[in-house]
């Protein structure tokens, strides 16, 4: 009998281990699903059973990483910091604590641990390259050409046949911001796993950032195709449609809801729907009975929801009452690129924060990687800044849109000289104009035009430095040579000045008579010049003689 109840025993702790396995897969599925709420319960069952299930400790701390409304680094550190404690040579939590460690910066320390783990496995756990890799792709410090390396050393491993293996690399190569290799990999992973929805999804991540509608809308639909119930393809078309037709939006929110948890984030998502159709009193409602439900544990994001619905009904103090409560309240890391540039613009609504929008544009310039919205943002920093009447911020904006883009144009090159020439940078415009603009399109006037004027407005109120004389000179010489009709009115300004300059400042009337008459040459109708010329032609008028004094008469 005791042998009999021995193997019974035996019998249920198998099964139990079983069952624990299962339910660590489940909740990394769910973690793949992105359903960060019901991987986190799943973890949290399976170590209430068993402490020490090393695969159920790493995968927790991941999901305490990932999900987006915890970002719970300190938690994910604590456990495995304990696990440790009693596993100190399990190689997937070197490689979790590895994964902390990069994230605090800490990268010698990180590559220690993520070498002892491979050293530990030979090599061969491919568990453990995916988790190096993975860490590498997520931690601002990581190191993506390692990353590489070891998930490529994964697919040698005998009888590899792990798509999640080529997921992560693809990551790691948009990391590298090398969408080909990303897209290379994210397809081998699909070669694998025909069904993989994770990998269509991230193909379409790539072809976003660049901006690329006819690839990655069609990318999110097939994920959606090859897998139902994978949330985050429809959460990015549901994105994608919020600011293009909201009625299309929220048809994909109604079925991201259906395959996802329930958060307060997706409350949020649903009162910004009623913002986006334009519903502003009903937004602000619904938006500030959310604060006042959830307290303290409120996602700051309402705030901002409060404050652009404001903002669209014209109102700028409230707008800026509730921006500077989101500012206050969200977590750094939490801040979007569009949060910077909607500040700047409630900002330049209230005298004496011109250096604020500035700063606030650049910290939104900053924090985008997409080239196209970079400009985007400096186009619309831009034209706030014309809007504004800010002169000189609008030169600024004009140099970082030429100074960026990689092939620009003349006009380009234009629209920041004649930004600075408004704004009083005379020394600037001439350096663009006369040091640039003229060797690179000599057979265009605008160079010498601006070149010339951006020279004389750097001289005197008389022009006695005679500072733009050698750029009219040339000006004229161009306005005839490329065409004296076309450009008339610039050889007429150049000889004025010149005719000017050299009466009042030279005093020399023959050259000054020479420029007046070169008018006429090109504009022969001209009224004005002969005018001048008449009256210097004039002979100077000899100063009245005295009378002599009369003569004295003899005598006293």
């Amino acid at each position: 009998m005791k042998k009999v109840r021995f193997s019974l025993l035996v019998a249920m702790v198998m099964v139990s281990h079983a069952l624990l396995a299962q339910a660590v897969e489940q909740g990394k599925k769910f973690l793949y699903y992105q359903r960060y709420k019901s991987a986190k319960e799943t973890f949290e069952k399976v170590l209430a059973s068993n402490p020490n299930d090393i695969n159920a400790v790493y995968w927790l701390g991941q999901t305490l990483l990932l999900d987006p409304d915890l970002k719970d680094s300190v938690g994910a550190k604590a456990l495995y910091q304990k696990a440790l404690q009693t596993n100190g040579s399990a190689p997937l939590l070197l490689a979790g604590i590895g994964d902390i460690e990069l994230r605090e910066g800490k990268t010698a320390d990180a590559l220690q641990h993520f070498e002892t783990a491979i050293s530990l496995t030979k090599g061969k756990d491919i568990g453990v390259l995916n988790a190096i890799g993975q860490a590498n792709a997520d931690a601002r410090n990581g190191d993506a050409p390692y990353a590489i390396e070891k998930l490529n050393q994964a697919t040698l491993v005998k009888n590899f046949n792990n798509p999640d293996t080529y997921i992560i690399m693809g990551d790691v190569y948009r990391k590298l911001i090398d969408g080909g290799n990303a897209v290379l990999s994210y397809q081998k992973a699909l070669s694998l796993d025909p069904k993989m929805a994770a990998a269509k999804y991230k193909i379409g991540k790539v072809y976003l950032t660049q901006n690329n509608k006819e690839y990655f809308l069609p990318a999110f639909e097939d994920a959606i195709s090859l897998d139902p119930s994978y949330a985050p393809a429809y959460f990015a078309l549901f994105d994608y449609w919020f600011y293009r037709d909201i009625d299309k939006a929220a048809g994909y929110f109604d079925k991201y809801l259906a395959v996802s948890d329930k958060t307060d984030e997706n409350e949020y998502d649903r009162v910004s729907i009623i913002w986006g159709r334009k519903k502003y009193p009903e937004a602000i409602a619904a938006a500030q009975q959310d604060l006042a439900a959830l307290g303290a544990n409120a996602n700051p994001k309402y705030y901002k929801l409060i404050a652009y619905a404001y903002n669209d009904e014209g109102d700028s103090v409230n707008a800026k009452i509730n921006l500077d409560q989101y500012f206050a309240k969200q977590k750094p890391d939490n801040f979007i690129p569009k949060d910077y540039s909607f500040r700047a613009q409630v900002l330049s609504k209230f005298p004496g924060n011109d250096s604020l929008v500035m700063q606030n544009y650049q910290l939104a310039i900053d924090k985008d990687t997409s080239f196209d919205n970079k400009m985007d943002l400096i186009k619309e920093a831009s034209d706030l800044a014309k809007r504004t009447g800010n002169k000189p911020a609008n030169a600024f904006w004009q140099g970082r849109m030429y100074n960026l883009k990689k092939n620009p144009s003349n006009s380009d090159l234009y629209n920041w000289g004649i930004a600075n020439y408004q704004a009083g940078n005379f020394k600037t415009a001439d350096s663009i104009f006369c040091g640039v603009y003229e060797t690179k399109y000599p057979s265009e006037i605008f160079g010498y035009l601006w070149c010339a004027r951006s020279l004389r407005a750097q001289d005197d109120s008389a022009n006695s430095g005679g500072l733009a004389v050698a750029s009219y000179e040339k000006l004229a010489q161009q306005a005839r040579s490329l065409d004296s009709v076309k450009y008339k009115n610039q050889a007429v300004e150049s000889y004025f000045y010149l005719a000017s300059y050299y009466n009042d400042i030279k005093k020399d009337k023959p050259a000054a008579i020479s420029y007046l008459k070169k008018i006429l040459e090109v504009d022969p109708a001209n009224t004005t010049a002969p005018q001048f010329i008449s009256v210097l032609e004039k002979p100077a008028k000899q100063p009245a003689q005295k009378p002599k004094p009369a003569a004295k008469p003899n005598g006293k």
